[in-house]
């Protein structure tokens, strides 16, 4: 028996609950890992609450919460190809185990080994590190292009901001006041939403428009900036998926094993590094949550479970 921490029925935060569960039993191209940390997410939440369909795996309540983590292999369902017992992996729990618990399945394709030097860093980068890698993929801006990132001080954001700064991007990046000073750091050029006005400033910094818009904060944020884009086919939605109505486009993702070891790679090289901003223990995952669920918090956080 291992402790978990999930939902036993849809809802919101009143619906959370710690219990314990026997070590799942990995199925066909899966694999049961020691959980050492668990990355935290936006979805996590929405998932509870039932916005969000296809994910469960069609497990029963309760459900642990959860969809990225590091840590061990230590057992291996049938047809699971490069993993092995005693591996150290990072990967998605796509069908249902979730990750706030102390061993969780996920899924082989997407999950990959951790290269020496990356440790539990690699927990951040199956949800932000690939989105990062996929947005600006789509984007496929040359160097010295301009690209606006709406809603920059998240764990998401950062990670574009970061890599886009690599790719000899010039990053302009939206926020409220706590988010500028991790954006600032990786050279961004912060707008601060609650004291500027976010067109007329992006307008004064880029006055001919975005080379690319990349929104992570949709609704009427993403209203407001999708006329700076030059071609609104180049304004790349990560939650909105009413972008089309704009002229522009939801990002296209990749979550397999390829996509996750190319992240690791360019996570060692220096080039997509998350910015941890709030370690927790799994005691403490309530806290965790209502942090990203509040959008109080600049950066990634994680849960430290072993």
């Amino acid at each position: 028996m291992g402790q978990a921490w999930g939902f036993g029925r849809y809802g919101g935060p009143e619906v959370q609950e710690f219990f314990d569960r026997p070590d799942p039993v990995p199925g066909r191209g899966e694999v049961l890992i020691q959980v050492d940390v668990a990355g935290v997410n936006p979805l996590d939440h929405l998932l509870r609450s039932g916005l969000v369909d296809g994910l469960d795996g069609g497990r029963p309540f309760p459900r642990v919460l959860g969809m990225e983590a590091a840590g061990t292999v230590l057992a291996r369902g049938e047809d699971v190809n490069g993993l092995e017992v005693g591996d150290a992996v990072f990967g998605f729990a796509l069908t249902g185990g979730g990750t706030y618990a102390e061993t969780t399945v996920l899924s082989a394709p997407n999950t990959a080994r951790i290269p020496e030097g990356l440790s539990a860093t690699a927990a951040t980068l199956p949800v932000a590190g690939t989105t990062a890698v996929d947005v600006l993929d789509q984007l496929s801006l040359p160097a010295g292009a301009t690209v606006l990132v709406n809603g920059v001080g998240g764990g998401v954001g950062l990670a574009v901001a970061r890599l886009a700064t690599g790719r000899e991007l010039r990053v302009i990046g939206t926020g409220s006041t706590a988010k500028r000073e991790h954006a600032e750091a990786i050279g961004v050029r912060f707008i601060d939403y609650t004291v500027e006005d976010v067109a007329a400033a992006a307008r004064e910094l880029v006055p001919d428009g975005f080379d690319g818009i990349v929104d992570l904060a949709g609704g009427t944020s993403l209203r407001t900036v999708a006329p700076l884009a030059q071609d609104p086919r180049n304004v790349i939605a990560v939650g909105d998926m009413s972008v089309p109505d704009l002229g522009g486009r939801f990002v296209e993702r990749r979550v397999d094993r390829e996509n996750l070891e190319r992240s690791a790679r360019l996570a060692l090289d220096g080039l997509l590094a998350p910015v941890i901003t709030a370690v927790h223990p799994l005691s403490d995952a309530p806290a965790a949550l209502a942090t990203v669920e509040n959008g109080h918090t600049s950066g990634k956080v994680v849960i430290k479970v072993a």
